[in-house]
């Protein structure tokens, strides 16, 4: 089972994000209708490897600055601060402060919407 799923997100992986956005509306749309039926599952797991591409490829720019970002940031003699990146465009989506005590949030439903 981990093997094929492995499997989908190597090739998930391999296409172009701009490409799925494009389909996003029609899936959205045919999600937004329910039906009990196989066609409206199989839009719904295509609308949601399409957010996954997204939420990846956003996840993945946000650590990508972050270790740039850190990497510059080294103490110099004028004093300035350290500023923060923002998080990643996803609502609900929070990254992890190890340092953080607490019991951990618990999970979120977020909307599938497109970016305006």
């Amino acid at each position: 089972m981990e093997q094929m799923l492995l499997g989908l997100a190597r090739r998930l992986d391999a296409l172009d994000e701009s490409s799925l956005m494009a389909l996003w509306e029609k899936y959205a749309g045919l999600v937004a209708r329910f039906e009990p039926t196989r066609r409206w599952e199989e839009a719904a797991l295509v609308l949601s490897f399409i957010q996954a591409k997204r939420w990846k490829n956003q996840l993945f720019n946000y650590h990508w600055a972050r270790q740039v970002h850190a990497s510059s940031q080294e103490p110099r003699a004028e004093g300035r601060t350290h500023t923060p990146l923002p998080q990643p465009a996803l609502p609900g989506l929070q990254i992890e402060n190890p340092a953080r005590t607490g019991p951990k949030p618990k999970g979120q439903v977020l909307r599938f919407q497109p970016k305006k």
